[in-house]
């Protein structure tokens, strides 16, 4: 027996050696990131707590402060550790880093208040108020920095991690696409094991594509030849539930990762709940709710009418713009398809000149939008101020009116035209199952850059997995999104 281990951790090694080394350097760049931010917070606190003093001698102010702090650094670096906020597979990518961020540090948090009582330690409450929660928003910005840095070095073709890609030519299509769509996740599909082709054949996922080297009988050799860290089952494969335990224990003899595609596509991990039967995981699917939500209307009242009186002076500017460029109307109206399908006024400053409607017909042909949408990129009836409020996505604030009377909230699906709601299929219907949005995941993820395809699934995921969270963040995320003015045309 101990023989055959050390077999198996000698066949391991190699193989893990690159991808371990890889890791350790970016466990140990985060964790020297972590301290540091949390340094910096706990220096903050002692400075704005007990400003232009000294912890000099046991009974100076801040002085049980001073001693304590290494302490207290040290235990929620300890639990950052212990709540794996490190592992290099959630790393970078999803939700579940910040997750585990914010449980490790609340943790901490109550871990010193406790300790503090049970000993009786004096912590000043003002030291203890500032140190934590600045702690937390720095590590999350830390966090978010080195995303951002990970995201760009990805996306140039470092720090991916080769897989094969193993399954049936849709299924393989399905997930190379959105492997490829997605270099943040950290995969480059560096081959294709499949029996519906020939090898020697190409397969394009997108703007990539990678050879098929074999069939699924061969999978395992091509795992220890190819020099892959992972390989990815897309579907299923034949033999079953059966054939894919066992290719897992022989991978891992080898040194490599089995990673299975779920079928489950684009819904959200807090729909999702295990069941295990057996030792099998089901997965049980909540069904989506479709209600309106006291919260997100009350967000939407709060936001649209403070947005409102704020902008009142950017409307006054705006309104002479327009009117000093061709005097023509100030607001723009137009007939959209709201929640249910019912159709309500759009409002918009008015970006196009007064008879861009009518002279529609005579620009078809130099349609530049995806699907159903009319767009051009430089459209000829946009006059010069409206090409500014474009770019800068003021003309959409008058809609903070339609948000306040109902028809519209400040996130949902793009509100879409009668006659794109006529030529919907395949399900696009359900976008008008809930309310449209002035901002949305289609919006701040490139606009009129998209595809019909890839804005239509973006305006479902939200849909089906909405949170008020989750329009939150989306409305962190706006704000960048026009900054960088992509697709706003």
């Amino acid at each position: 027996m101990s023989l055959t281990l050390r077999s198996l951790a000698t066949a391991q090694a190699p193989a893990r050696s690159v991808a371990a080394r890889g890791a350790g350097r970016g466990r140990v760049s985060l964790s020297l990131l972590d301290l540091g931010f949390l340094c910096a917070a706990f220096t903050v606190a002692h400075l704005v707590r007990f400003p232009g003093e000294l912890p000099v001698g046991a009974a100076g102010s801040g002085w049980t402060e001073f001693v304590v702090a290494p302490v207290l650094i040290g235990t929620w670096m300890l639990l950052l550790h212990v709540f794996r906020t490190r592992d290099p597979r959630i790393v970078g990518v999803g939700g579940d880093e910040y997750r585990r961020l914010v449980t490790a540090s609340l943790i901490a948090v109550a871990s010193v208040a406790a300790v503090a009582y049970a000993v009786q330690i004096d912590l000043a409450r003002g030291y203890v108020a500032i140190a934590f929660p600045l702690g937390l928003l720095l590590l999350a910005l830390g966090r978010k920095g080195a995303r951002t840095a990970l995201a760009r070095r990805r996306a140039r073709g470092e720090s991916l991690q080769d897989v094969l890609l193993v399954g049936d030519l849709d299924d393989v299509r399905y997930v190379g696409r959105r492997i490829a769509a997605t270099p943040s996740a950290g995969y480059r599909v560096r081959a294709v094991i499949t029996d519906c082709v020939e090898p020697g054949a190409a397969i394009a996922f997108g703007g990539a594509e990678a050879p098929v080297v074999d069939g699924i009988a061969r999978v395992l050799d091509r795992a220890r030849t190819e020099g892959v860290t992972a390989v990815v089952v897309a579907g299923s494969i034949a033999g079953g539930h059966e054939r894919l335990r066992r290719l897992g224990w022989q991978l891992e003899e080898i040194g490599v990762e089995l990673v299975v595609s779920s079928p489950l596509a684009d819904i959200a991990a807090g729909r999702v709940h295990e069941r295990p039967v057996d030792g099998l995981p089901l997965m049980h699917v909540e069904t989506p709710d479709y209600r309106q939500r006291f919260g997100k209307r009350a967000l939407d009242v709060v936001g649209a009418g403070v947005g409102l009186l704020v902008l009142a002076p950017v409307f006054a500017v705006i309104t002479l713009v327009i009117r000093a460029d061709d005097h023509g109307p100030v607001f723009f109206r137009q007939t959209r398809v709201g929640r249910g399908g019912r159709e309500f006024s759009i409002l918009k400053f008015r970006t196009m000149c007064v008879d861009a409607e009518a002279r529609m017909a005579a620009l078809a042909s130099s349609n530049q939008g995806a699907g159903p949408l009319f767009k051009m990129k430089d459209d000829p009836r946009v006059t010069r101020a409206g090409a500014f409020l474009r770019k800068t996505s003021l003309d959409e604030l008058p809609q903070l009116w339609n948000v306040l009377t109902g028809s519209m909230s400040l996130v949902g699906p793009r509100p879409a035209l009668p006659r794109e709601v006529a030529l919907y299929e395949d399900f696009a219907d359900r976008r008008l199952l809930v309310t449209p949005g002035i901002t949305g995941l289609w919006q701040v993820s490139g606009r009129s850059d998209l595809d019909w395809a890839d804005g239509v699934r973006l305006d479902l995921h939200y849909v089906e997995n909405w949170s008020f969270v989750h329009d939150i963040v989306i409305l962190a995320r706006t704000i960048p999104s026009v900054l960088r003015s992509r697709g706003a045309y």
